[in-house]
């Protein structure tokens, strides 16, 4: 009941303030890294877009609303660090699945996709599936993940269901480094764990961006119970490090 009860209180801040979810929580602040080869738009294509956008149905876009900030390191390179911005769809209260940008205007590059579970379905992955995912309890507490722009009531009450949850993260274009084209194969991310792994100019950068500030966050969530992590997940900190291995030899890291 409790977990159905957080994201009772999410949703409802959700239906009744869609346009800052989306908009002003967005907060248009953040540009993309990478600009895309190719000529402008022609007048025909816009008038497709336009067109496309007046007339077609989407729901599976029209589900992504609730938006989420944090940070991630390619596995097995703490130090090839990144801000992603998540734009999430709450399936249920034990699923959500987000697709994740590198900025949040209009131009921002699809960079990858995060599937967050709950504790309960992350104990009944096999051992080997529990490697590919990491725990959400220091990101929370720290103040790192942030989701901009709902009352804070709100969010405190996200970040207490997210505390429990466990997510699995892989980058398909790796901004940090192609700045044209999304190249190589997709990359396996994790989050942080401990204090001094996040490298703290960037989130001072992010936290300036967004008028926030994450000492303040850590503080206010010290209310949050913070759980045990389930020993399957960060499997990195036992020297277990997974990345799938690239045909096209295409650096991913710095």
């Amino acid at each position: 009941m409790a977990a159905t009860r957080t994201f009772l209180v999410l949703k409802t801040a959700c239906a009744s303030a869609a346009a800052l979810l989306l908009g002003a929580c967005a907060a248009d602040n953040t540009a993309s890294n990478v600009v895309a080869p190719g000529d402008a738009p022609s007048p025909t294509t816009r008038t497709l877009d336009a067109g496309a956008a007046l007339l077609q149905s989407r729901p599976p876009i029209d589900a992504l609303n609730a938006y989420l900030d944090g940070f991630h390191f390619y596995n097995g390179d703490m130090k090839a660090q990144m801000e992603a911005h998540h734009y999430c769809a709450i399936l249920n209260d034990e699923v959500i699945q987000c697709v994740i940008y590198d900025g949040n205007r209009k131009d921002a590059k699809l960079m990858g996709v995060e599937y967050i579970i709950s504790e309960r379905l992350f104990t009944g992955l096999p051992k080997a599936e529990q490697a590919l995912w990491h725990s959400h309890v220091h990101e929370v507490k720290s103040g790192q993940l942030v989701a901009p722009g709902i009352p804070e009531v709100a969010e405190h009450a996200l970040m207490e269901k997210l505390v429990h949850t466990y997510g699995k993260t892989w980058h398909t274009w790796h901004t940090d480094l192609h700045k044209d084209l999304p190249l190589g194969v997709p990359q396996l991310m994790m989050g942080f764990t401990a204090d001094g792994q996040a490298d703290p100019q960037k989130v001072a950068e992010r936290d300036q961006r967004f008028g926030i500030d994450s000492a303040q966050k850590r503080k206010d969530r010290a209310d949050i119970p913070a759980p045990a992590v389930a020993p399957g997940a960060d499997a990195w900190r036992r020297g277990q490090v997974f990345q799938i291995a690239d045909p096209t030899q295409t650096p991913h890291r710095h």
